[in-house]
């Protein structure tokens, strides 16, 4: 007989007009990493609130059975104290605190008279730091280390609580290439330690190299469960399982007609707004032109984020210098309010933080960036702004029962859609899309790339930032690689392969080359440090 660690039978689990989940069952073997896969509202997350009692037994139907024992959680400290343990995507550090206050936070380390013992709790926190492989003093402020570390911050505090069985909501989403593989590399190592870990992730090459076994959902069910170990496991299979369909292309098709140049941006060089001397951007030179899907590909701190957003009414920098240019007239964009004036539109990377009112429901979202379309002698006319979002969500398939639905209660792929109605109903020429796909599931991302598709059929140009360079290859005419703040290939998409476009994204700071050729210009200076390591949230 299996050794089954976890039993989920029969779950069922009803919010208002809502089945979340229908009858899902799920089994865990002891000391495996289990990745769960499924679509934005496909009930994963839903599942393992069940599962940790965020949602206490009697809110479901169905059994749960950990160990061989049946278990009726009533909150999240019952389920930890049989030592299950969920970490959730939005992560829940204090950052005021210190990392060793925010381990033990509730689980404090007493001694005499009941006060903390804080020699023995930075002593402790030490020794979970060295197990996860943090090299950070654990009286450091949380608000100082990044994304990354507070992740694992996240694993000691779980460490700290002798878990069994680790629960991560989309561990990787928010991380860069080196601290996702070594994130992935401390599950391993946990696995090995007889750690059981159910992992939530869309990033299906990700949990192809980490998983034993994979659960996918879809609409609520249990569709099937993968053994890696013995089944012919593929991405296709596994997108096939999640959306109920083939995706023989993950890109929808489409016949650019591609116009006149729209937007020229010459010689664009900026300085970091924090250190001082250092520049981010040096002497970036780029066309758009209607109707063109234009990719802008780079490694993490190559400088896309801050070139976009410098562009964007000098969002980001100092000392900015260079040219816009515009339908042939050079143009003065100044701030935020001169690039909307101008027909330039910014989509953040970051939806949540800068992109989106969360506690606001959609309709606002929709219109505040265009409140001036909206307005009569200086008053918004409601009607109207509703008329306007109620629009947008019909034809950007905004799944929510109305306008006045709260934006933070909607799917990660939906809120993108709010984010793609706000800029667009600023109706601009040139639209910049930073990241629009990341932590959608596939199905949402084929929405995603439909409305860029019909962005530009429109004659707009669309400017796309992605470090996924497969969906470059799979959306855009042309593509341009950053290196350490410059641009050094333009690269048309006959010609664009992954190989050919990591060669000139790992260009080095002493091998510089010609923007479409690559040949060697000694006439380029080198860049003083390492452009994107601070950028403010963004990158």
């Amino acid at each position: 007989m299996t050794d089954d660690i976890l039993r989920m039978r029969d779950i069922t689990k009803t919010f208002p007009g809502v089945r979340a989940l229908q009858e899902v069952s799920l089994s865990v073997r002891r000391g495996e990493i289990h990745a769960i896969c499924g679509e934005n509202g496909a009930g994963k997350s839903t599942l393992m609130k069940v599962l940790s009692g965020v949602y206490p037994h009697g809110s479901y139907s169905g059994e749960i059975s950990f160990d061989g024992e049946t278990c009726e959680f009533s909150d999240i400290r019952d389920s930890e104290r049989r030592g299950i343990v969920i970490i959730h995507q939005e992560l829940a550090l204090c950052p005021q605190l210190s990392i060793a206050e925010n381990i033990f936070l509730g689980n404090e380390r007493a001694g005499r008279g009941r006060l903390i013992d804080w020699n023995r709790t930075n002593h402790e926190a030490g020794e979970l730091l060295a197990r996860v492989g943090l090299h950070e003093n654990p009286v450091t402020q949380v608000s100082d280390i990044g994304v990354g570390k507070q992740q694992l911050v996240e694993i000691a505090k779980a460490l700290s609580k002798r878990v069994r069985l680790l629960i991560l909501d989309e561990p990787t989403a928010a991380l860069n290439d080196r601290d996702s593989a070594h994130l992935l590399d401390l599950l391993r190592g946990l696995r090995d330690e007889g750690i059981t870990c159910v992992i939530i992730s869309h990033k299906l090459n990700e949990i192809a190299s980490i998983a034993d076994r994979i659960t996918i959902l879809r609409d609520g069910r249990t569709i099937e469960t993968l053994d890696l170990g013995t089944d012919e496991v593929t991405e296709d299979r596994i997108i096939s399982g999640m959306v109920g369909r083939d995706l023989d292309h993950r890109f929808p098709p489409r016949e650019p007609k591609i116009g006149s140049e729209v937007l020229r941006i010459e010689d664009w060089t900026v300085h970091s707004p924090t250190q001082h001397g250092r520049v981010v951007v040096s002497n970036a030179n780029l066309t758009l032109r209607r109707g063109e899907i234009v990719g802008l590909a780079g490694l993490m701190g190559a400088g896309r984020t801050e070139l976009a957003m410098s562009v964007f009414g000098r969002s980001y920098g100092t000392n900015i210098s260079g040219r816009l240019v515009k339908d042939g007239q050079e143009i003065t964009v100044r701030s935020v309010r001169d690039a909307i004036r101008h027909g330039i539109a910014y989509a953040t990377e970051d939806r949540k933080r800068y992109g989106l009112n969360l506690i606001e429901d959609i309709k606002r979202n929709i219109s505040a960036a265009g409140l001036t379309r909206l307005a009569r002698r200086g008053w918004v006319d409601d009607h109207r702004e509703y008329q306007v979002a109620d629009e947008y969500r019909a034809s950007m398939n905004i799944k929510a029962p109305s306008v006045l639905s709260v934006t933070g209660k909607l799917s990660g792929g939906n809120q993108q859609k709010v984010v793609l109605s706000k800029w667009i109903f600023t109706n601009p020429e040139v639209l910049i899309l930073d990241e629009p796909t990341r932590g959608i599931d596939v199905g949402a991302k084929y929405e995603i790339y439909s409305i860029i598709n019909r962005l530009a059929d429109e004659g707009k140009a669309v400017l796309v930032i992605s470090s996924e360079l497969p969906e470059l290859l799979g959306l855009c005419d042309r593509i341009y690689t950053l290196s350490a703040g410059r641009v050094t290939a333009e690269v048309p998409r006959a010609e664009a392969t992954q190989e050919h476009l990591m060669r000139f994204m790992t260009k080095g700071q002493t091998d510089h080359g010609d923007a479409r050729t690559g040949t060697d210009d000694p006439g380029v200076a080198d860049v003083p440090g390492r452009p994107g390591d601070q950028t403010n949230g963004q990158e």
